[in-house]
């Protein structure tokens, strides 16, 4: 059983080494643990002090991509090195290392594929009164459109099964922590998480540069993977909206018009009946659009299987090699 940690980097020269420091080597249950970082176009210190302090795996890109395409290169890479489970944590010492043995409990005992550590949001000092009450009602939403029971949706300390990163795809470009557990909901995958803890605050984060930016980049990435995996809800939930309210003028324009409830009957009405017909054509497009987006996603399963058994070719291939 080999567990490989994976530490996506950009510029971490200054927090990398503490992190290194305190990560594990030895773990109850794990024959080997290896280290993994993702220098994401550092143009610091960040890969020398990496290699001094013994890093197994390096994997460079020549220029920044951000934080998810790093984090899915290092699971590929993860996988290609023969990792059985794959823990993923931040360069900061945000999370407490001593906490992975808790964390990868659970794919150990068989009862989760992917396990997300929650952290103490209301005992974390530097989050602002704001940050913490977005931070529950952003999870909230995960919850709803994961139909998971994550308590703390945008933590980066999580564990992750073999079998769930070979299905793990990420198409977001800002971060993949929303879209992951989404993801992990909707394909059916056992997820849980477990109460971590977190060390002293080292630097401000380089995700949240904004409050209303980060709010702004998680709702769409929340509506685009719902509308992947969810596309005929999705459109059917949209649709009905105006549908509904165009029903409902096409009643008023009648009753008014046939002059029901003592209004005069020879009025016609015309912009109300045009405005009612209008809503009802919208929603019965966005309908339509969800049947087409739903006869898509076939395809779209289809090709999830193929990557599935290209991915598992490879990673195959790759042992064979290393034997």
């Amino acid at each position: 059983m080999k567990l490989i940690i994976q530490i996506p980097c950009y510029n971490e020269e200054a927090t990398l080494g503490l992190t290194l420091s305190q990560l594990p080597r030895q773990i109850p249950g794990i024959d080997r643990v290896e280290w993994l970082i993702i220098n994401d176009g550092s143009f610091d210190r960040t890969v020398e002090v990496a290699k001094a302090c013994g890093v197994d795996h390096i994997v460079n890109f020549d220029h920044n991509q951000g934080l998810a395409k790093a984090f899915m290169a290092g699971i590929e890479a993860c996988l290609l090195a023969g990792a059985d489970i794959i823990v993923n944590t931040d360069a900061d010492n945000q999370y407490c290392a001593d906490d992975i043995p808790k964390l990868i409990e659970p794919i150990l005992a068989g009862t989760a594929e992917i396990v997300v550590g929650a952290r103490p949001i209301q005992d974390i000092k530097h989050f602002s009164p704001v940050k913490k009450f977005l931070q529950k009602l952003g999870s909230w939403v995960v919850r709803i459109a994961s139909r998971t029971d994550i308590p703390d949706a945008p933590s980066g300390f999580r564990a992750i099964s073999r079998n769930a990163a070979l299905q793990m795809n990420v198409f977001n470009e800002y971060t993949y922590t929303l879209e992951t557990i989404i993801q992990a909901g909707q394909k059916g995958m056992a997820i849980t998480s477990v109460p971590i803890r977190t060390n002293d605050y080292l630097r401000p984060s380089r995700l949240v540069k904004s409050i209303p930016s980060y709010i702004q980049r998680s709702i769409v990435t929340i509506i685009r993977i719902f509308m992947t995996y969810r596309p005929l809800q999705f459109f059917m939930t949209l649709g009905s909206v105006p549908f509904s309210l165009g029903f409902i003028l096409c009643l008023r324009w009648l009753t008014l018009y046939l002059g029901i409830f003592g209004d005069s009957p020879e009025k016609p009405r015309v912009p109300s009946l045009v405005f009612a017909a209008i809503l009802i054509l919208i929603g019965f497009q966005l309908w339509m659009f969800g049947l087409v987006a739903d006869l898509m996603s076939v395809n779209r399963k289809l090709l999830e299987d193929i990557q599935l058994r290209l991915r598992r070719s490879e990673i195959d291939a790759a042992s064979k090699r290393r034997f």
